[in-house]
C-alpha cells in the first residue's frame, strides 16, 4: 500500500490537469465562432449597403422614365389635338367644293342675273377655299414639325438614357475594383460605396492620421497610394477630397486655428500623396475641408474624424443631350 500510493496521487495531479484544458479550448473554439459569426454579420451589412444604394439608383432611373413618359403623353396630346383640327378643315374644304360644284351646276342651267349672281357666289368660295387650303396646309407643316421635334426627342432620350446606363456600368465597375484594392482595410474603419451614381471612399481618421494631427502615417501612406492607383487611369473621373473632423475643438498655440484649417490640411496632405504616387490628372482632384458641420454619426466622434474621397464620373456629355 506504501509503494502505490505515489502513483495514485500522480494521477490526481493529471487529471486535474485535463480538466483545466477543457474549458480553456472550449472557449478558444468559442471565440473563433463568435469571429466568424462577426465576419459574416458584417459581409451581410456590406451586402445591404450595396442593395439599398442600387435600389436608390433604380428608383432615380424610375423617377426620370416616368417624367419622360409624361412629357411624351402630352406631346402626343397636342399632336392629336392638331390633327383632329386638320381633319375638321378637311371636312369644312370638302363641304364648300360640293357646294361650289352645286353653284357651278346651277350656274350652267341659269341665265341673265341670276348667272351673274351665281358667278359672284361662285368667286367668294373660290376664295374662301384657297384661303381654306393655305390654311390646311400651313397646319400640316406644323403637325410635320411638331412630329420631327418628337422623334428628335425620342432620339437623344434614347441616347441620354443609353448613357446614363453606360456611366452607371461604369461607376459600377470602378466600386469594384477599389474594393478589391483596398481589401485589407475594409472592416477597419474604411468603407467603399456606391450611391447616386457615386463611389464614396470613406476612411476614418485612425487609418490615416494620429490625434490632432494632418500628418499621415506609413499605414496611411499605403492605404491612399493603393486608393490613387486604383483610379488613376480613370480619364472621365473627378475626385473630390473632403476632410471632416469631430466637434473637439484644436489647441490653441498651433498653426491650426480651428477645425476647418485642421479638416482642409488633413484633406491636402492626402491629396499630396496620390499626386505624388501616382498619374492622377491635378486638374479633375480637388481638396475641401467640411469641418466638424456633417457628421455620419453624432454620437460616436471616432466615425465623424474621417476623409471621404468622392469619385464622381464627368457629367458634360449628359448636360449637353438635355440642353
Amino acid at each position: 500500500m506504501v509503494r502505490s500510493f505515489p502513483s495514485l496521487y500522480a494521477v490526481l495531479i493529471l487529471a486535474l490537469g485535463m480538466v483545466a484544458c477543457v474549458p480553456a479550448r472550449k472557449y478558444e473554439e468559442a471565440d473563433q465562432r463568435a469571429k466568424a459569426m462577426q465576419a459574416e454579420v458584417d459581409a451581410a451589412n456590406a451586402r445591404a449597403r450595396d442593395a439599398v444604394a442600387e435600389m436608390e439608383d433604380l428608383k432615380a432611373k424610375e423617377a426620370m422614365n416616368a417624367k419622360r413618359v409624361n412629357e411624351l403623353q402630352r406631346d402626343t396630346t397636342v399632336l392629336g389635338n392638331s390633327l383632329r383640327q386638320m381633319t375638321g378643315q378637311y371636312d369644312r374644304i370638302n363641304a364648300l367644293n360640293n357646294e361650289l360644284l352645286d353653284k357651278y351646276n346651277k350656274l350652267l342651267a341659269g341665265h341673265g342675273s341670276e348667272n351673274r349672281k351665281l358667278l359672284s357666289d361662285l368667286e367668294a368660295l373660290r376664295l374662301d377655299l384657297m384661303n381654306r387650303e393655305d390654311s390646311l396646309n400651313a397646319l400640316g407643316a406644323r403637325v410635320a414639325q411638331e412630329q420631327a421635334a418628337l422623334a428628335d426627342t425620342e432620339a437623344r432620350l434614347a441616347t441620354l438614357q443609353a448613357e446614363l446606363e453606360a456611366k452607371d456600368q461604369a461607376m459600377k465597375a470602378l466600386k469594384d475594383r477599389v474594393s478589391a484594392a483596398l481589401t485589407g482595410f475594409e472592416g477597419k474603419g474604411l468603407t467603399v460605396e456606391q450611391r447616386n451614381g457615386r463611389v464614396y471612399v470613406s476612411m476614418e481618421n485612425k487609418l490615416l492620421f494620429p490625434s490632432g494631427s494632418y500628418a499621415v502615417d506609413a499605414k496611411g501612406r499605403e492605404l491612399i497610394i493603393k486608393l490613387a492607383k486604383a483610379v488613376e487611369s480613370e480619364k472621365d473621373l473627378n475626385v473630390l477630397v473632403e476632410g471632416h473632423t469631430d466637434t473637439d475643438k484644436v489647441q490653441s498655440g498651433g498653426t491650426m486655428k480651428d477645425n476647418w484649417d485642421l479638416s482642409v490640411m488633413r484633406a491636402t496632405s492626402v491629396v499630396r500623396i496620390m499626386q505624388e504616387s501616382s498619374r492622377m490628372d491635378p486638374e479633375r482632384v480637388t481638396a475641401a475641408g467640411r469641418g466638424e458641420y456633417i457628421p455620419v454619426d453624432p454620437a460616436d466622434k471616432a466615425k465623424n474624424r474621417r476623409i471621404e474621397v468622392i469619385l464622381a464620373p464627368d457629367l458634360e456629355k449628359l448636360y449637353e443631350l438635355v440642353k
